[in-house]
């Protein structure tokens, strides 16, 4: 499978990142991207493990989320064998905000 990321996920993505880097160094930064890239080649050979995401179950695909670290969420959908991941957020924001944030 192939992953798309939008351009919402990736200025998520690159603000998280950032920020770890700002508050908790470039180690903190550097084990925050490989949890990433693991999830994404999980998600290649397992594209349902995450279970559908209620904050979106009044939308016309369906979009499934996996916690990141416990503070980061990653938002995707499949289409056509590619999983799009259409946001990258900080958990301790307000998810119906976040949600609302997410483009069909």
């Amino acid at each position: 499978m192939k992953i798309i990321w939008r351009q919402n996920a990736k200025d998520g993505y690159k603000q998280i990142a950032n920020y770890i880097k700002l508050k908790f160094g470039i180690k903190a930064k550097r084990k925050f991207v490989t949890e990433v890239t693991e999830y994404e080649k999980l998600l290649c050979q397992h594209p349902n493990m995450a279970s559908i995401d209620p904050l979106f179950e009044t939308r016309a695909r369906t979009y499934r989320s996996v916690l990141i670290n416990n503070l980061s969420k990653m938002v995707y959908y499949l289409e056509n064998d590619i999983i799009y991941i259409s946001a990258f957020w900080d958990c301790r924001s307000n998810p119906i905000t976040q949600a609302q944030q997410v483009k069909d």
